[in-house]
């Protein structure tokens, strides 16, 4: 059996599956199978090298808003749901903690398998040497105190990547909630603590991820970041009208910044329909990574799942069938070299560029 291509994973949940399934620190993750759509061996059979391991502090399991189809309405177009609500603080601060309590407890029992990557030097390190390469990454930035007084401390920790919301407010802007099709221009941009976030993630160097973010908020991490703009897992609006996914302007600005886009696996982002119940072929998904590289460039497309966070297309039900995707690329005409950027160099790139400090 050939060795499959190596890939780097910009967005993932796992690390929140790991905890909230109680899979004694991270054995189940480490020896499979998991119930979910990543664990160590399947990610070796699909080639996949790491990637952002996201903690995302759910809605508290008695509010509404845990209920999966929360504030969704069918439209004759589409759909549209109901914005969620910010988190409270103090709860994500906890869940937050418990979570990277659990990863280091992963780590520790992986005997090497697997590592909590804190420079660029880690990265080349694990590809060399066969070992999975955990990027710890905040989705919604809901447990930094808005004095950012706590943020150094995670840094110290092993945070390197940060998305300043999920699909909800927080203390530092506003994210867009799922509708289709609509623009992404909902809501305020950031707040004076969001902008201080960004400006402190570039002292750090923590990347500073996008996804999810309204238009306001886009524009306005563009004009004050000196990083490349990356947004982890997202689609192309002119393709899959979401408010998810990206319009022209947006894209142009990322490749201007020499930053990255990472196209999700869901298929209610990447269907020209957005219909979120139904499967999608893998060519539609080459349709946007495509669109990206032909409007600014191969150096600035990878791929961001978004695995157990979404649901997937059949083709690519778990981390073992990645190779689907690469086949999938090849027959479109993609060579080694541009696969290798989409499936892995250009995240290493783009972090290489950003981890300046540590």
């Amino acid at each position: 059996m050939s060795t499959p291509q190596p890939i780097f994973d910009g967005h993932n949940d796992t690390l929140l599956s790991i905890h909230l399934d109680h899979q004694d620190g991270g054995a189940l993750f480490l020896n499979g199978p998991t119930p979910g759509h990543i664990d160590l061996p399947r990610a070796r059979a699909g080639g996949l090298i790491g990637g952002l391991y996201a903690i995302y502090p759910p809605a508290p399991k008695d509010s509404p808003e845990s209920a999966a189809r929360f504030g969704l309405k069918i439209t004759e177009n589409g759909y549209v749901t109901q914005l969620k609500s910010a988190v409270d603080p103090d709860y994500a601060r906890v869940l937050t903690d418990d979570v990277i309590t659990t990863l280091h407890e992963l780590e520790r029992n992986g005997d090497g398998q697997v590592q909590i990557v804190r420079s660029y030097d880690d990265l080349v390190h694990n590809l060399e040497n066969d070992v999975h390469s955990i990027v710890l990454h905040f989705e919604d930035a809901a447990a930094i105190k808005a004095d950012l007084s706590n943020l150094d401390a995670y840094y110290a920790n092993g945070l390197r990547s940060i998305g300043l919301v999920w699909s909800r407010p927080n203390a530092f802007g506003c994210g867009v909630p799922f509708e289709f099709p609509n623009s992404p221009d909902i809501g305020p941009g950031l707040t004076d603590a969001g902008k201080a976030l960004v400006q402190a993630c570039n002292r750090l160097g923590i990347l500073i991820d996008m996804a999810h973010l309204n238009e306001k908020g886009f524009w306005d991490v563009a004009e004050i970041s000196d990083a490349p703009l990356v947004v982890s897992h997202t689609g192309v609006h002119a393709i899959c009208p979401s408010t998810r996914d990206l319009t022209d302007a947006q894209i142009d600005a990322v490749g201007q910044s020499n930053g990255l886009i990472g196209i999700m696996f869901s298929p209610s982002q990447l269907r020209p329909d957005g219909n979120p119940e139904a499967d999608v072929e893998l060519s539609v998904l080459v349709d946007h990574i495509e669109y990206v590289a032909n409007r600014i460039g191969i150096d600035h497309i990878a791929l961001g799942s978004d695995f157990d966070g979404a649901k997937m297309p059949q083709a690519l039900s778990d981390a073992a069938m990645l190779p689907n995707l690469i086949h999938t690329l090849e027959d479109r005409g993609y060579g080694p070299e541009p696969i290798e950027k989409i499936a892995y160099r250009n995240w290493f790139r783009v972090l290489k560029e950003t981890w300046h400090a540590g």
